[in-house]
């Protein structure tokens, strides 16, 4: 899989084709409108080239030229940095901060669940685990309510970490229920964007088959 635009760029990103992590990148990349070869790591099987680059073999893993990024949270960060348009975080120190906390309470509290999946054999999330991630999305509902997107009118960077974990929700066997309206129509919003259906995998299209 490749993203291609109208910008130069020797840019790689070893990603997983069903890393929620890899999606939330390809994401930011896709928004941007970035030029980059995207190398899929299948399988847990690492590939030298990444081996040498990343002491932790993990994905998603950025290479652009002699500067090579394995966390995620500072990749995403750095593309918007990077390439500033459309930019992706505010500008605004009071509400960019704000942002970086709902980026944390995301990497912490839905994140943490959506790693237990993919390293589970059983390819499921254990009950207990659903029930919290449940939980946790349904007590944001007056946020997902109250802006067209996750705390702005804007697109952010917010709603590329968020957007994957709401798409996984079928396949974690999550069912948001009558009280999710709010949340169902912000999902509509975020999945309709070419963003977004650019950064998808065969693997993940397949999520919603």
């Amino acid at each position: 899989m490749a993203l291609v635009a109208n910008r130069r760029s020797v840019m790689n990103l070893f990603s997983s084709t069903t890393c929620p992590q890899s999606h939330r990148v390809r994401m930011v990349l896709a928004e941007k409108g970035i030029t980059v070869e995207i190398i899929d790591v299948d399988n847990g099987q690492k590939q030298e080239d990444l081996i040498d680059l990343n002491p932790y073999n993990t994905v998603p893993t950025l290479v652009d030229r002699e500067l090579v990024l394995y966390d995620p949270h500072t990749i995403v960060e750095y593309l918007d940095e990077r390439f500033p348009h459309p930019p992706l975080m505010p500008v605004d120190p009071v509400t960019r901060a704000q942002f970086r906390l709902a980026l944390f309470r995301i990497e912490t509290d839905w994140y943490q669940f959506a790693e237990q999946f993919d390293t589970d054999g059983e390819r499921k999330l254990p009950a207990k685990s659903r029930k919290l991630l449940r939980e946790s999305i349904l007590a944001s509902v007056e946020l997902f309510a109250a802006k067209q997107y996750f705390l702005s009118d804007e697109f952010s960077l917010v709603d590329c970490s968020i957007a994957p974990i709401l798409w996984r929700l079928p396949v974690y066997g999550i069912d948001l229920g009558s009280q999710s309206e709010a949340i169902e129509a912000y999902m509509k919003r975020v999945f309709d964007r070419r963003s977004f259906q650019e950064s998808l995998t065969e693997l993940e299209q397949e999520m919603h088959l």
